[in-house]
């Protein structure tokens, strides 16, 4: 399993984040997940905001982040200002 995990730093707008999840979720091959990150183990979290989306194997992943819904993504999350997220690749056994 291999999962995309995206940060924010600050949560973005609810409406404009709303209409951002409708692009997202037509990642073929995909699961995508988001909302508030409410808590850390000690004192305040890094992060306010996080989506993930989650893919059945690497080639799953290959073919969705070549494929123009997943790059479509990243450009209508710059074109809304959203904060700048931290990105991970995680690769699940």
């Amino acid at each position: 399993m291999i999962r995309v995990l995206v940060l924010y730093g600050e949560e973005p707008d609810a409406q404009q984040y709303a209409e951002h999840v409708e692009l997202c979720q037509r990642v073929p091959g995909a699961t995508f997940r988001h909302g508030k990150v409410f808590g850390a183990p000690m004192g305040e979290p890094e992060h306010r905001y996080f989506a993930e989306w989650e893919f059945a194997d690497r080639d799953a992943f290959d073919t969705a982040v070549r494929s123009d819904e997943f790059m479509a993504t990243g450009r209508d999350a710059r074109d809304r200002g959203f904060p700048r997220p931290t990105i991970e690749f995680v690769g699940l056994d």
